[in-house]
């Protein structure tokens, strides 16, 4: 991991440093296509065909039956079954409070409008399980969905060698009251519940984490007329640390490779003040290092990691702002003083009792987060996900009235004449 001086870098060579070190496989890219358009074709076949190829898993039904999900809770320890109810709950609680009903404005006399909310119809939720299954995607996808009242949820998640999903995946499914489900993994997966099969129904949205494969997918189906919209594309997960001289080097330390060992193509940034604390820092990554079951795609990340030391607060907060990260976490005296200087970022972590876990499992905030600068246009999901805007116009007679200058003006501007007799043809006699 790097050290950097910001004042011996130009604002160029700043930015350079910003640019995400994982690339575009193109090789990816083209086998994913081939999977989609195969799975368009040939539905359920090619998905049994795939499962057999990709997970070892002979699968006669992709469907996922209440007798598998009753089996799958009672193999799951009553440990994990409660901190899946305490994150649950907590979940709940911040995405409920999203829920806002606007009200109705007047514009001018005689002219109300307003939105109001609609949930999406059907929406498809994948959950990857590759090195481990990840029970706290069903939470943060699976429980805005239900809030939003989306009348379908389908869940996908690949089958393990026995032809089953991971059953933490399904006992959290089942604990939010998730019942349909479906063993289908990786951009077959995506295809399935972009397309439709046989078997898995055709949805509207779908949301969701995974590798390059299950991206590529998202993006190749959501630009296809045929397929579905997509949350976001979200690439290898990324953190950036902002800290002063009163940070623990210990504790930023373990802050960094909670991320870095998500992936080998992860990033991980320390923005200081301090050039004793990023030394101090560096020193215990290498300690703390060596002790974690993923060192080796910890170590890999850090490669492509760095920090760099500033002058002030503000060039820190202006740097951060550059790189826009998934994650950032300002561990100084007083987080809460530069927050207004804050503009880029997915999620954000207040001081030195607020780790990255912490929105990753149970805090109640969501973890499917905008990476790769993407949280300079991009937030991440949400209740408001789940449901898109309808507006609605009430027009009275004396206000059309009102407004018939304005819009047979305009409508003439713009050389659409049945636009104003629209308008006109009301007052006539």
């Amino acid at each position: 991991m790097k050290i950097y001086q910001s004042r011996q870098l130009t604002p160029e060579q700043q930015r350079a440093l910003c640019v995400r070190p994982w690339t575009e496989d193109r090789s990816a890219k083209n086998a994913v296509e081939c999977i989609c358009l195969d799975v368009k074709r040939r539905g359920d076949v090619a998905l049994r065909e795939y499962s057999k190829r990709f997970d070892s898993a002979k699968v006669s039904d992709v469907n996922v039956s209440p007798g598998e999900i009753e089996t799958a809770r009672a193999a799951v320890p009553a440990k994990v079954l409660a901190a899946i109810d305490h994150a649950s709950r907590n979940i709940r609680t911040f995405h409920s409070a999203q829920s806002k009903k606007e009200g109705r404005i007047e514009t001018e006399p005689g002219v109300l409008c307003w939105r109001e909310q609609r949930a999406i119809e059907i929406v498809g939720l994948y959950v990857p399980a590759g090195s481990a299954p990840l029970p706290s995607t069903v939470l943060m996808l699976g429980i805005p969905a239900l809030l939003a009242g989306c009348p379908r949820i389908v869940l996908c998640s690949p089958p393990k060698s026995n032809g089953v999903p991971d059953p933490v995946v399904l006992a959290a499914a089942a604990h939010i009251g998730i019942r349909e489900m479906y063993k289908v993994g990786g951009a077959q997966a995506i295809a399935a519940m972009a397309y439709g099969t046989g078997s898995v129904p055709k949805v509207d949205k779908i949301f969701g984490p995974g590798n390059q494969y299950v991206t590529e997918a998202k993006r190749f189906v959501s630009s296809d007329p045929d397929g579905a919209s997509i949350d976001l594309l979200a690439g290898p997960s990324e953190l950036l640390i902002i800290a002063d001289e009163s940070a623990d080097p210990r504790i930023v330390a373990a802050d960094l490779l909670s991320q870095a060992e998500h992936d080998s193509t992860s990033q991980v940034v320390l923005v200081t003040t301090s050039e004793s604390l990023a030394t101090a820092a560096l020193e215990q990554l290498s300690k703390q290092l060596q002790s974690l079951p993923r060192n080796t795609i910890a170590s890999k990340s850090l490669e492509s990691s760095f920090a760099m030391i500033v002058g002030s607060m503000q060039e820190a907060a202006a740097f951060s702002n550059i790189y826009a990260p998934e994650h950032l976490l300002i561990n100084i005296r007083q987080p809460e003083s530069i927050l207004p200087l804050i503009q880029n970022a997915g999620s954000v972590f207040l001081g030195s009792f607020a780790p990255v876990t912490a929105g990753d499992y149970a805090s109640g905030t969501n973890h499917t987060l905008p990476t790769g600068g993407t949280a300079r246009w991009f937030s991440g999901v949400s209740l408001e996900s789940f449901q898109r805007s309808i507006t609605f116009q009430s027009i009275t007679r004396d206000g059309l009235k009102r407004l018939a200058p304005a819009l047979t003006t305009l409508a003439g501007v713009e050389r659409l004449e049945a636009h104003a007799r629209a308008v006109t043809i009301r007052f006539e006699s």
